[in-house]
């Protein structure tokens, strides 16, 4: 290892706002349209030149479930975003409702954000914090232009891996006991399929998946096959093949891993030609330019949310909202054994009914030991079994909102993440839909 060198520059001061907000997925989104909508200056960076994260760089096809199958329990931001994908649809869209054609979703987000008024650029990464004792006073960015810093009252981490925490020193776990981690995808999308000929052909992917091992037609065959679903006319989103071993912390480790999965798509394309009814004319049409990333850092908070919480449907004082997907914890290699355990997991064992769901407590937002910083999406406080529900989609428009809505309050009353009264914190989120029953 090479000796570190000192390197030290002046840059300028480009944002002073009340929130910073790290990150323009689905949580930072929403986090920073939550603050602006309670009147508050906020700064919004994100790395790439879209809003929307895996759903829109990522081109992860479909959202994961909005409500409990009788309550919207995503309520407020989430649903906003969903009504106006399905307006940008079309009446008679053959999409399912959570299905994401990319292209119109960064659309939504567009709007959404400029018609908030929010301070934002794209294509600016977080690079850097300032640490003054327990706040983080500026936040260093770095764009073409170069770097810059922007001093805010008040920052949400939304950057999925909890990068501006980690580098702020917040404790932080990643993985099982063994260090293991569940792998990414590379999602794709796919052009001139035939969904008619599929839907009446009655083919089970999963039964021509297994023969194809048989035939040898796959470099690693991975009995877990999310799968592929309609999000255009003749278009489908690819969620199939997966990243074993990638640290979605380290570039090195992604480099090695986008490049494996842009190699095995074509072992897919053949697949879907020669083996699945209306797919014979397939042809890959684009990957992401984000790696579809399940698990990476959680950021250890003033309470940690557990499985335990998920099958005892816990209610919490402190609630921001509450969230019903299953625990879902793809098997870090490619093994049936591991598939078969996944499998009664998710369909049985850790899986809810018909209106059942959890609570979210609001100090699974607030890190530990530092008193100005918020995180919120993938990275929140979770063992790693309920970090496996809550990190879908739409429950990081939940906990997005919440660290928003928290952090314009702390804004108003001059407060630290702790001072934040739960009771207007939840009746504020309420008078946005939030889903809060448990609320006085």
């Amino acid at each position: 290892m090479n000796a570190p060198i000192r390197y030290v520059r002046e840059i300028p001061l480009r944002h002073e706002v009340d929130v910073f907000v790290a990150g323009g997925g689905p949580a930072g989104v929403a986090a920073a349209l939550t603050a602006a909508r309670q009147g508050r200056t906020v700064f919004l960076a994100e790395a790439q030149g879209c809003f929307g994260g895996m759903g829109t760089s990522g081109l992860v096809p479909v959202f994961m479930t909005f409500t409990d199958g009788e309550n919207f329990l995503a309520d407020g931001i989430g649903r906003e975003i969903l009504d106006a994908l399905g307006a940008a649809k079309g009446k008679n869209s053959p999409l399912s409702p959570n299905a994401i054609p990319a292209e119109l979703l960064k659309r939504v987000y567009d709007r959404l954000v400029l018609d908030s008024g929010i301070a934002f650029s794209l294509a600016t990464t977080v690079v850097d914090v300032c640490r003054d004792g327990n706040r983080l006073p500026q936040s260093i960015c770095w764009g073409k232009s170069g770097l810059f810093a922007v001093r805010a009252r008040m920052v949400v981490d939304a950057t999925g891996d909890g990068d501006l925490a980690a580098w702020a020193g917040a404790p932080f776990e990643k993985g099982d006991e063994n260090g293991d981690m569940m792998p990414g995808t590379l999602c794709s999308l796919w052009a001139d399929v035939d969904y008619e000929a599929f839907r009446s052909s009655g083919v089970n992917v999963q039964e021509r998946l297994q023969k194809a091992f048989e035939e040898n037609r796959f470099t690693v065959n991975d009995p877990h096959h999310p799968g592929m679903w309609r999000v255009g006319n003749h278009l489908s989103g690819g969620n199939i093949g997966h990243a074993f071993g990638l640290d979605a912390t380290d570039e090195r480790s992604l480099t090695e891993h986008f490049l494996e999965a842009r190699a095995r798509l074509p072992e897919f394309e053949s697949f879907y030609r020669d083996c699945i009814p209306g797919f014979q004319n397939l042809e890959l049409a684009a990957t992401g330019s984000l790696m579809g990333v399940r698990e990476s850092r959680r950021i250890l908070g003033d309470y940690v949310l557990r499985v335990d919480d998920f099958t005892s449907r816990a209610v919490f004082p402190d609630e921001i909202g509450r969230y019903c997907y299953p625990v879902d914890i793809h098997p870090s290699r490619p093994n049936p054994r591991e598939y078969a355990r996944f499998e009664k997991e998710f369909r049985e064992t850790l899986r809810y009914r018909r209106g059942e769901s959890y609570g979210i407590p609001y100090r699974i937002l607030t890190p530990k030991g530092l008193d100005n910083l918020l995180v919120a999406g993938r990275c929140v406080s979770a063992d790693r079994a309920l970090q496996g529900s809550i990190r879908v989609m739409p429950g990081c428009y939940i906990t997005g909102q919440a660290a928003g809505m928290a952090a314009a309050i702390a804004v108003e009353r001059d407060a630290d993440t702790r001072n934040v009264p739960v009771r207007e914190l939840q009746q504020r989120l309420k008078s946005m839909g939030a889903f809060l029953p448990n609320a006085e």
